[in-house]
């Protein structure tokens, strides 16, 4: 069975990766929530990396502020895509850690999201189309969430047209 891990360089990333492990259940997709750090536990982040993919994990996303160094270090030790979340924490609040997401050497890829909320609710979203190319039945759901997106900004706009013409 195809799951998602979603890691976490701190536990205070929980309150914003809470959009990522919502919209993986509304989309009915399996996952799993570590906090693991690519500084303080280096071993124990590539001994789970080996476990997860073993168990059937098909993509790793990873979330971490500042230096942000926990989808590289992941993206070292597998295949596997990996989805980075930069954190907006700190003095610089994420942009640090957008950069040190995103600078990747050639050849260890890791897809990076918009910082905060927003990229960690559409990591959930990447990570369900990488795994509906080989399964019809998860690409049906994205598409109807997609379709039910797209008539909440419908029904806004009508709305706010009536207010303006009542």
């Amino acid at each position: 069975m195809s799951w998602v891990a979603v890691l976490m360089g701190s536990e205070s990333d929980w309150p914003v990766m809470q959009a990522t492990t919502s919209m993986l259940d509304t989309l009915g997709i399996k996952f799993e929530v570590r906090v693991t750090s690519a500084h303080r536990t280096p071993q124990g982040t590539a001994d789970y990396v080996a476990d997860a993919e073993h168990r059937g994990c098909r993509v790793f996303i990873c979330a971490a502020g500042m230096a942000a160094h926990l989808a590289g270090a992941v993206a070292a030790h597998t295949q596997r895509p990996v989805i980075g979340v930069p954190i907006d924490s700190g003095p610089l609040q994420g942009f640090d850690a957008l950069l040190s997401t995103v600078q990747m050497p050639g050849g260890i890829p890791v897809a990076t999201v918009a910082v905060g909320k927003a990229g960690a609710k559409n990591a959930a979203y990447l990570a369900a189309q990488m795994l509906a190319i080989a399964n019809d039945d998860l690409h049906k759901v994205v598409v109807a969430d997609r379709s039910a997106n797209r008539e909440k900004v419908e029904a806004q706009n009508a709305s706010v047209q009536q207010s303006l013409n009542p």
